[in-house]
């Protein structure tokens, strides 16, 4: 995608959507989705929902995985004991999903295996099921987490806030 259809896509593309499409019904129920899941393993995980980049954003050169990371670092996913965390980054104007590991995760977890969680989600959201692509993409990452960082049977304080974030 060139720059100007990026720019364009940021600023026309239903990013005002944004509440249509993630009512605080769906919220509610993509923090459940996050804090059930999380009782099984020693993961956590964030969901990140941005409705647009701003025209000088674009121009810079920034992108929807370099925002990512910058929300990522922002929400302090990182901050986690066994250094698991895990952020989901939507941004609407785009139509793009990332998905963000912490180091623990990332020697463990194959991108190839977070991209195939994202293109679960882009072939929901383009359908319009918003609702389905995100918990069957929490759903999915939690399976992961629990393959790699099992609980233990230990107390998992939930160090990371379940409520997914509207930037």
């Amino acid at each position: 995608m060139t720059r100007m259809q990026r720019m364009l896509n940021n600023l026309f593309n239903h990013w005002f959507q944004l509440h249509g499409r993630f009512p605080p019904a769906l919220l509610d129920e993509i923090t459940t989705a996050i804090a059930a899941g999380e009782g099984s393993h020693r993961g956590e995980v964030r969901f990140a929902i941005e409705s647009r980049l701003t025209p000088w954003a674009v121009l810079e050169g920034l992108d929807a995985p370099t925002r990512a990371r910058q929300v990522f670092a922002q929400l302090r996913v990182w901050d986690t004991e066994h250094n698991s965390g895990v952020l989901f980054y939507v941004l609407m104007a785009e139509h793009r999903i990332e998905i963000v590991a912490d180091r623990g995760v990332a020697a463990r977890v194959t991108a190839a295996e977070w991209e195939a969680i994202c293109v679960r989600m882009r072939d929901c959201y383009a359908r319009g099921q918003w609702r389905e692509g995100s918990i069957e993409g929490i759903a999915a990452a939690h399976a992961l987490l629990r393959q790699h960082f099992p609980s233990d049977g230990t107390d998992n304080p939930d160090e990371l806030p379940d409520r997914p974030i509207l930037l």
